[in-house]
């Protein structure tokens, strides 16, 4: 499984790529996750509003922090 966080690096960025390490872990899912840093590659994505996250080429979130329930449903 894929996974990118998109932002600039901020807390809400930051918690989101720890969330999403802890739930992996959690529940044994192997996954590749990267941080897309970079504003014209966070846009290409159609993301305005950051932390974004992108599953295997896939929006599926944007702006703010997932809650818990939110990324342990991507990751089953």
């Amino acid at each position: 499984m894929d996974i990118k966080v998109l932002g600039t690096g901020c807390a809400n960025c930051r918690a989101t790529i720890s969330l999403i390490e802890q739930a992996a872990r959690a529940k044994g899912v192997s996954i590749n996750l990267s941080k897309v840093e970079d504003i014209k590659d966070i846009t290409s994505y159609g993301v305005l509003s950051t932390p974004g996250v992108v599953i295997d080429g896939k929006v599926v979130h944007a702006g703010g922090i997932p809650s818990k329930e939110k990324v342990a449903g991507w990751l089953a």
